[in-house]
């Protein structure tokens, strides 16, 4: 055994050791203090008589208050707190026995005052040279720390400030905060050095290789800011993790990370209604069409802790439904899964499904949803967007579903695109169907999922790997943005408020110029826009829209129980018409009429403009 692991074994008896001796140093003290330190020697004996009563009454005492017990590279105001409560108590006790042992004729009372004074200083002092110590002298001793400034100097930033202080790879070189009140003043030692206006001249001055944005109420607007702040100072940004999931546990204060493009988006915790949502899956049936992508895997993680009888994952992706399901049954053991791969159009299969596993709650995110190249397959488009719909619609209907929720999208708002114009049929499918089936249907609609497999953000991260260009369309494109976590907490939380008929329509926030957001992500890698990475401009593609909308022009939105989600007034479709309509487009499809559907298309959605595709007559 080592002399550390020595020391750690013995260490509460080495504690009491050093108590000791610091009671006994402050009590001898207190005499020479008293006496000029010339103590006379009658003296000298009572000193010897009574330091083993003192010893014993204080080593009582500060044991009851848990002086043996703290952590002194930890100490705090609480610990302090109970120091001087201790010697309080200990020091009145030790009056009352020497007053009823021998009385007060020829103690020097003022020793008491002096003993209590010395021992508070002398107990709260080995504490605060022990965290001194380790917080200041041992980093630098250690390999070459990081200068590192926090952006915020409230709670949460002292929280990040005492954590790292910890930590020998961090050398705290200043706060930076907004509030003119704070500016120049000091936490810990650590000035605040300035607003985050001034960041890039407080990074030049301090050297800092590191930003921690420790501030939990930080808009995404704000986050973009402080990085566009930072172009052209190459330093790292990170972020530390909100108050409240501090304090609530959910989040360690150490768990600082690398912002990451969520961030970027600054939308704040989903918070669903549990109970709702419990009532809603516990103990049923649940199928998921789609649910390798990324939408319906997210959906099937956020419904496995709801104790569902059966989760049933459907998709034509073999590879992506294989790893999921490792995942789920390593994250969740108990849960009942099952996996069905096939196509949405496959009747027999969907018949087969449907008999065997009998489920209760559907959730239909299987789609073709890459934009251009719908434009180019039109076909594709429409047997996967509508006529999977469809049979899907009609199987869950028959098989008595109790509630059947569709993933629709911003881009079926007046659409420009195949791929929009098939989404909002569906949506028109729903509501037609729900007017007439027990199975309560209804629809789901938001824009793009950021991370997600045909978004923007992993596209652009391989072309910054790459060394760049960035592509983007045009420097005025905008669009909604929302995390793949938070889409399916809300697409469960509609489908447990939902009686049926509705579109429901998720609060998206502020939509993001895409240049933006490039520029942002090669900030983010350490690099410069324009100079280590080009950003070129390849003009709109097929199908695409300058800028997103999530309502029609004859929609008008009302707000539901919770504050992220809406419904559009319902329209009245007429089903039979809906379904003549569809048998005309399935008919153009089989024939691989491309301007028919085309023309059909914009027969059944007026709001339909298609700007690439050819069309004939």
């Amino acid at each position: 055994m080592n002399t550390k692991d020595l020391l750690i074994k013995h260490r509460r008896f080495l504690i009491m050791l050093t108590h000791m001796m610091l009671i006994v140093a402050a009590y001898i003290t207190a005499f020479l203090i008293r006496f000029e330190f010339i103590v006379p020697g009658r003296y000298l004996s009572l000193i010897a008589e009574t330091i083993p009563l003192l010893l014993l009454i204080k080593m009582v005492v500060f044991h009851l208050f848990g002086l043996y017990s703290g952590m002194w590279r930890y100490v705090s105001m609480h610990d302090l707190a109970q120091i001087l409560k201790a010697n309080i108590v200990s020091t009145i006790f030790f009056m009352i026995f020497i007053f009823l042992w021998r009385g007060m004729q020829g103690f020097p009372r003022s020793v008491f005052i002096l003993d209590w004074i010395l021992c508070v200083g002398f107990i709260a002092g080995v504490r605060l040279v022990s965290r001194s110590f380790r917080e200041r002298v041992l980093p630098m001793r250690e390999a070459r720390s990081v200068k590192t400034l926090i952006v915020g100097a409230g709670e949460s930033g002292v929280m990040v400030l005492k954590e790292l202080m910890k930590n020998a790879r961090f050398e705290i070189v200043g706060f930076i905060d907004d509030d003119p009140a704070k500016v120049h003043l000091s936490i810990y030692g650590i000035e605040v050095m300035g607003s985050t206006d001034k960041i890039n001249s407080i990074v030049e001055r301090t050297g800092a290789e590191e930003i921690v944005i420790a501030i939990p109420s930080a808009s995404g607007k704000m986050i973009r800011d402080i990085i566009s702040k930072c172009e052209k100072s190459e330093v790292r940004i990170k972020k530390a993790p909100g108050l409240d999931k501090i304090l609530t546990g959910e989040i360690d204060v150490k768990q600082i990370r690398e912002v990451q493009p969520e961030d970027l988006m600054g939308r704040k915790t989903v918070r669903i209604n549990t109970g709702e949502v419990m009532s809603f899956i516990k103990g049923k049936a649940v199928l998921v069409t789609g649910a390798g992508g990324t939408i319906g895997s997210e959906l099937c993680r956020q419904i496995a802790p709801f104790e569902p009888k059966t989760l049933v994952m459907y998709d034509y992706n073999e590879n992506d439904i294989y790893f999921l399901e490792l995942e789920l049954r390593e994250k969740f053991p108990q849960l009942d899964l099952s996996i069905v791969i096939g196509d949405i159009k496959d009747i027999g299969l969907l018949k087969h499904t449907f008999t065997k596993h009998k489920p209760e709650v559907v959730f239909h995110s299987a789609a073709h949803k890459h934009v251009p190249l719908m434009e180019e397959n039109p076909v594709a488009a429409i047997k996967n967007n509508i006529i999977g719909t469809r049979n899907f619609m009609y199987a869950a209907e028959h098989y008595r579903v109790e509630s059947f929720v569709m993933i629709s999208t911003d881009k079926a708002v007046n659409p420009t695109s195949i791929m929009g114009a098939s989404k909002r049929i569906a949506e028109m499918m729903i509501q037609a169907k729900a007017q007439t089936a027990r199975t309560k249907f209804m629809a789901v609609r938001f824009g793009n999922v950021i991370g997600s497999s045909g978004s923007v953000v992993p596209i652009f991260k391989k072309q910054i790997e790459k060394g760049g260009p960035i592509t983007v369309t045009d420097p005025e494109v905008k669009r909604y943005f929302m995390a793949a976590s938070e889409a399916a907490q809300l697409v469960i939380q509609a489908g447990a408020i939902g009686k049926g008929g509705e579109v429901f329509i998720l609060d998206m926030g502020e939509q993001l110029k895409i240049v933006d957001l490039a520029r942002e992500l090669i900030i983010l890698s350490g690099l410069e826009p324009d100079e280590d990475i080009e950003i070129k401009f390849i003009g709109m593609r097929p199908g695409e829209k300058m800028h997103e909308e999530m309502l029609l022009d004859t929609e008008h939105d009302k707000a539901t129980k919770h504050n992220k989600i809406y419904i559009t007034q319902p329209k009245e479709f007429d089903p039979r018409q809906m379904r003549k309509d569809i048998k005309v487009l399935e008919r153009f499809t089989d024939l691989m009429d491309e301007s028919g559907i085309v023309k059909k298309i914009k027969e059944m959605v007026p709001t339909y403009n298609p700007n690439s595709h050819k069309e004939t007559g």
